[in-house]
């Protein structure tokens, strides 16, 4: 478990970033030594796709449509105040995992698909169904979808740059030690 300190060090930004970020991405605050390793992981990739100039409101905007869909999942209720930043850090089956959550859905991302009336919760349902209350999973699945496929655009687009850079970086930085 890490403080705010611990976190500000990992990222190499200043704590004040992170309350920033905290309150922009409308995430948890917690004292002392309770952030995690997974909480940790989330603010990472934010950092990693803001180096690959990623717009923030673009991430902000991804990042709703995730907690909405994880939501009509009904995987919401896990008994974590930061049940949607749980499962960032792990690396397997990748494909299934949404973006900045890495909640892995059970599908390839990919198909376009989900199964219908999934549910990642065992309490009781609610008295209507999401889509009665004009929540459809697949209609989010769709925009998030649609929203990643621009991000992964950007970012093929930025690749070429951003290893450009870090090689001019790492030249840079070795001939003036």
């Amino acid at each position: 478990m890490h403080t705010l300190g611990d976190l500000a060090k990992a990222l190499n930004r200043p704590a004040v970033w992170v309350r920033g970020m905290q309150g922009r991405f409308e995430l948890p605050v917690v004292e002392g030594a309770g952030y995690s390793a997974a909480y940790l992981a989330f603010l990472r990739t934010v950092i990693f796709l803001r180096a690959l100039n990623v717009g923030e409101d673009t991430l902000r905007h991804l990042w709703e449509l995730e907690k909405k869909f994880l939501v009509l999942l009904h995987a919401d209720n896990r008994g974590s105040p930061t049940w949607f930043l749980d499962s960032c850090g792990v690396r397997t089956n990748r494909h299934r995992r949404l973006l900045l959550s890495n909640f892995d859905i059970g599908v390839d991302l990919a198909a376009h698909s989900l199964q219908l009336g999934l549910n990642f919760n065992a309490t009781l349902p609610e008295l209507f169904a999401g889509a009665e209350m004009g929540e459809d999973a697949l209609r989010v699945l769709g925009g998030y979808a649609e929203q990643l496929a621009r991000v992964r655009e950007h970012i093929a687009t930025e690749l070429p740059q951003t290893r450009a850079a870090a090689k001019w970086a790492g030249e840079f930085t070795a001939k003036h030690r």
